[in-house]
């Protein structure tokens, strides 16, 4: 065969080999928040391990965990990656998902910038946020994620069951992520209740910023971002789902080792992809602890949460959490390949 046959020949067999993995492909439409909680998605993007599974992602961007609930209820999306709080507003009201894997646990931080970090510079107590109306005439305004997500949940369980305070002693301002950080950064609110990497930002940026509260000090074994995924993908691809799990556990891992190229897959997703690079790897170091996989490790914190949004009126409709977090599939990765479970996350160092 001449030379020129042997390119032909070549090509035609690629051409073969790549329209049969693209027929092999599956698509699943995946829906996330451009958030530091949801790093186990990017770095599986990133990595490979999606393509090699035969996941085709068809990525859809939301700014607020609400959104996307509204998107699992009109049908829309085969998994999400979003907090635990909005999965538990899905799954009652009628969305048929699963949470299959943890993200990420205890990662919000209260920081205080201006006239509030200055005032609770000794720390945060339970006459705190009342001496500063007091002093300044107004209440300290401070921005979170909307009514019933993570940030909310834990801003309001820290004031009254870490304080002992009232949340009415703040003027809360409910946000999208993007706004949250825009609102902090600028000075247009005394503090937030946020994620990383706004915190790094925020302390990267302003001398006077001032982490007052963090992890466990807000509230102990705080579940936080999860992956979810529909009844529909488990029941017909559930081999896609065991993918996704092992992707996560994978990523979870590489995470918390601080592998080579982690931080630059999470780079390209958080944020829009315009936060700094060295930002991004303060925001992950400083998380590194709380990456945690294992849906087991969140069932006591997802009850403990569940039980404080209903008596707060956040969540109308009951949820049975164990029947929400299915752990099969994560059992069955660990026992087939002998793999212990990490170790207890240790508190962030914020």
């Amino acid at each position: 065969m001449n030379r020129i046959l042997q390119i032909v020949a070549l090509t035609a067999g690629l051409f073969v080999a790549g329209a049969a993995q693209a027929q092999d492909e599956v698509p699943v439409e995946i829906g996330y928040l451009p958030i530091l909680p949801d790093a186990q998605l990017f770095v599986s993007l990133e990595n490979g391990a999606f393509a090699k599974a035969g996941i085709k992602p068809d990525l859809v961007e939301f700014q607020e965990g609400p959104a996307m609930v509204q998107a699992l209820l009109s049908g829309q999306l085969d998994a999400a990656y979003f907090g635990i709080g909005p999965a538990m507003v899905a799954s009652a009201r009628g969305a048929d998902i699963k949470v299959v894997a943890s993200n990420i646990v205890e990662q919000i931080s209260f920081i205080a910038v201006g006239d509030l970090a200055g005032f609770a510079a000794d720390g945060v107590k339970k006459q705190t946020f009342a001496d500063f109306a007091a002093k300044y005439g107004r209440k300290a305004k401070i921005s979170t994620f909307p009514t019933g997500s993570v940030p909310d949940t834990v801003l309001k369980y820290w004031l009254t069951k870490q304080l002992g305070a009232s949340v009415g002693d703040i003027d809360i301002i409910h946000q999208g992520a993007a706004q949250v950080q825009q609102a902090l950064l600028t000075g247009a609110v005394d503090g937030a209740a946020i994620l990383e990497p706004a915190v790094s930002l925020a302390l990267s940026r302003d001398a006077d910023a001032t982490v007052l509260a963090s992890g466990s000090e807000m509230f102990l074994g705080q579940p936080g971002a999860v992956l979810a995924v529909r009844g529909a993908l488990i029941k017909e691809h559930p081999e896609l789902v065991e993918a996704m799990v092992a992707a996560q556990r994978d990523a979870t891992e590489a995470l918390r080792d601080k592998a080579p190229g982690a931080a630059e897959a999470v780079a390209k997703y958080v944020g829009g992809g315009r936060l700094p690079l060295d930002v991004v790897r303060k925001a992950l170091e400083r998380s590194r602890q709380s990456f945690v996989a294992d849906p087991n490790k969140i069932v006591e914190g997802t009850v403990a949460m569940r039980d404080f949004q209903k008596a707060q009126g956040t969540l109308r409709e009951d949820v049975d959490v164990e029947k929400l977090i299915d752990t099969s599939f994560y059992d069955r990765l660990t026992a087939a390949d002998g793999q212990e479970a990490p170790a207890e996350p240790e508190a962030a160092a914020q």
